[in-house]
């Protein structure tokens, strides 16, 4: 999710080299999201592996699929999600909707280092959900 956030290259335990997030889960009681939150799921493909991605479009929305000229309807029980860094970014473009049941909670906030300590911004990129 880069330049939203900055990764760690280690796995070393007790070191805090990435950003640290904080992630609120009350949203998974009633799928409460709004375009542009930043959610944390598991992957369709790899049960084990955990995603960081911004929510484009949620059940019912017509998106235009990036780099096509495909217009697709979000099915009921899904969402669209992006990398902020389309270029390095497996995302919906990758493997197309996912089911909102993967999704595990919402990031509010950076918590560490220090200096980047905030509140993560909810935003959209401009013309992707079509009125249709």
């Amino acid at each position: 999710m880069h330049p939203t956030f900055t990764g760690s290259s280690t796995s070393f335990p007790g070191s805090l080299k990435g950003d640290v997030v904080l992630v609120e889960r009350f949203c998974l009681q009633k799928y409460k999201f709004s375009h542009g939150d930043v959610i944390i799921f598991r992957s369709p493909t790899n049960q084990k592996q955990m995603f960081v991605k911004r929510l484009i479009a949620l059940p019912g929305d017509w998106i235009q699929v990036p780099e096509s000229s495909e217009i697709l309807q979000i099915q009921e029980g899904h969402c669209w999600v992006e990398g902020d860094n389309p270029a390095s970014s497996l995302d919906s473009r990758s493997f197309g909707p996912i089911p909102l049941g993967l999704v595990q909670g919402r990031v509010t906030h950076v918590i560490w280092p220090p200096q980047r300590i905030g509140q993560v911004e909810r935003k959209m990129p401009t013309g992707r959900i079509s009125p249709y």
